[in-house]
């Protein structure tokens, strides 16, 4: 299924526009550097800000440019039912492999209210459903009994777990079975969530360190401990810095420490990582090796 390195991909703008062709670049420099698949239209990718029609371009562009050697993880989720359904069935159009599926922000819905918005969705999808559970940001956590009862239906197969808490892995894994899929959504946790059941992690670190991030990734699933732990501590820096500033407008600079040329331009409400942020993410790239 879903496994390994997998980038919540940023978009790049260039004068207000999704800047395609370096999108397209950055989707095969990804895949090139070993990512096992890749999450176009995420958080990451500024997903709130982008039209209905960019939504769907940039998903195809990704499409496209993988060309099936890697799964596509479409984001769709939005805090209405009927709309996130709508965004799966655009993604599944133009050839998406899976959807990401945030639980709704904003309105806060009970548990009940979850497992009905998850449900309806699986229940009109035609793709896999990956659930994202990260509720710094919609305030809204999916409970672990609620997780196991939708889990039951064939078109959700996974979780991104961005909660911070480990022990919800074994949780998970006990209440939803060894073969639902588990992805880490914190990069500085990801040898943990591994080492508990985890196969792999949606990364915001991946789209600067793709390579450093799929060894790392592998080293685990190979059980190759050592080396997974020389390589977390060589990321882990990385890691912070690239949350000392609104997400993702350090990793946006960082990219274009990396690939010169690459925009670090963002869409309000977000605007440019501050000075100590940059700081800070040279000299976590200078400790990666990356400059």
């Amino acid at each position: 299924m879903f496994f390994g390195s997998i980038p919540a991909l940023v978009t790049p703008f260039s004068g207000g526009r999704v800047a395609e062709d370096t999108f397209r670049e950055f989707v095969e420099w990804q895949i090139a550097e070993g990512s096992n698949a890749l999450v176009p239209c995420g958080t990451t990718g500024e997903v709130a800000t982008l039209t209905a029609d960019e939504h769907r371009e940039v998903i195809a562009n990704a499409v496209r440019v993988a060309s099936g050697r890697v799964p596509i993880i479409a984001g769709c989720g939005t805090y209405s039912t009927a709309h996130s359904i709508e965004r799966v069935r655009a993604a599944a159009d133009v050839g998406a492999d899976a959807a990401l599926v945030v639980v709704p922000y904003y309105n806060k819905p009970s548990q009940a209210g979850l497992e009905a918005h998850f449900m309806a969705i699986a229940d009109e999808s035609p793709l896999p459903i990956v659930v994202y559970n990260v509720p710094s940001r919609t305030v809204a956590d999916i409970s672990v009994e609620t997780l196991a009862k939708i889990a039951k239906h064939p078109k959700i197969v996974a979780v991104k777990d961005a909660t911070g808490n480990l022990g919800r892995v074994s949780d998970q894994r006990l209440n939803c079975g060894e073969d639902f899929v588990q992805l880490s959504g914190n990069d500085d946790m990801a040898l943990g969530f591994n080492a508990m059941g985890g196969v792999g992690c949606i990364s915001v670190t991946a789209n600067v360190a793709p390579r450093l991030c799929s060894d790392f990734q592998k080293a685990m699933r190979e059980k190759r401990w050592d080396e997974a732990l020389e390589l977390q501590d060589r990321l882990y820096p990385l890691h912070a810095a690239l949350f000392t500033d609104a997400s993702p407008a350090p990793t946006k600079y960082a990219l274009t420490r990396v690939r010169p040329g690459f925009p670090a331009e963002l869409r309000l409400p977000l605007v440019e990582a501050s000075d100590a942020s940059k700081r800070a993410v040279d000299a976590a790239l200078e400790h990666a090796g990356l400059i």
